[in-house]
């Protein structure tokens, strides 16, 4: 039998795995919760090397929102939702938040229904910037936003932060919002889990195909990432059922991944529930209704 260390992306796993047998909170972090209408959340901060190297996350602040009530969009839960992941949205964009451009960009790859998150999230995303240039006194009300979806490298031959990069240089906005599919160890978060950071995302690391970073170092302006759980890494499914150890033959199993049977439609509904959020926290005074009306 050998050890195994699972996989995840979701900083509020890492600090339960970093906590593991331990009686204090982690080194370099601090840990609260709290509930807005239905939806649970937990807010980690991760505020020095300590704290980064015990919980294997960058230095940073990470929300975890629970979104399980809305799986049957009930307008009354699906706005409460979307209103609570909103609010948390807004509190990493902060001082951030001007007149200039926010440029969202949805990571994954299209013909993979569990990747899918990021391009369906551009789909419902209100698109304005074009808008604010062509008629700035009719849109007054909106905020310029662009979007994004540029695929990945097996399709596109070109790196996703390169991409971006080139269209940071060109668009020049003010920050960048990148919504992408993540990798969880505990089946209950699938699809049910929204993570919201300030760090910045590595597409594929949770299923160990990382790419490039994509973050303010590389694009030179803030990003804020935000993820949902789809898979979940076979082998740390194992872990959780044989006490933290595998077999030889469950460790050979390393490129096996999990996801939900009816993960098409789960994807559908999160997806709209982020892009909705991120919706109401670029353009104030908009409702659910507004954006269903304008996006469809």
């Amino acid at each position: 039998m050998e050890r195994f260390v699972q996989r995840t992306d979701l900083a509020a796993e890492s600090r339960e795995l970093a906590m593991s047998g331990k009686a204090d909170d982690v080194e370099g972090t601090r840990f609260e919760e709290g509930q807005d209408h239905e939806v649970k959340y937990q807010k980690l901060e991760v505020f020095n090397e300590a704290g980064q190297n015990a919980i294997g996350k960058p230095i940073g602040t990470y929300y975890t929102a629970e979104i399980a009530s809305v799986l049957r969009r009930e307008s009354e839960t699906f706005t409460d939702t979307v209103g609570a992941v909103s609010a948390l949205i807004k509190n990493l964009l902060g001082e951030t938040k001007g007149e200039g451009c926010t440029l969202v960009v949805g990571l994954g790859n299209r013909d993979i229904t569990p990747d899918v998150i990021g391009p369906l999230c551009t789909e419902s995303v209100l698109v304005t910037r074009h808008l604010k240039e062509h008629a700035p006194k009719d849109f007054e009300f909106l905020s310029p936003v662009a979007a994004i979806s540029p695929g990945v490298l097996g399709t596109s031959g070109i790196e996703s932060a390169d991409y971006i990069k080139w269209v940071c240089d060109n668009l020049k906005p003010e920050r960048v919002i990148a919504i992408d599919a993540l990798a969880a160890r505990n089946l209950d978060r699938l699809c049910r889990t929204v993570q919201i950071t300030d760090t910045g995302i590595t597409p594929g690391s949770g299923v160990g195909n990382s790419r490039s970073a994509i973050n303010k170092d590389v694009l030179g302006v803030p990003v804020i990432a935000i993820g949902i759980p789809t898979v979940v890494d076979i082998r740390s499914l194992l872990v959780d059922m044989g006490d933290g150890k595998v077999s030889e033959k469950a460790a050979s199993t390393n490129d096996m991944i999990v996801t939900p049977r009816n993960i098409d439609s789960e994807v559908v509904c999160a997806s709209r529930v982020v892009a909705y959020a991120i919706n109401l926290a670029l353009h104030e005074g908009l409702t659910v209704e507004d954006i269903d009306m304008m996006v469809g």
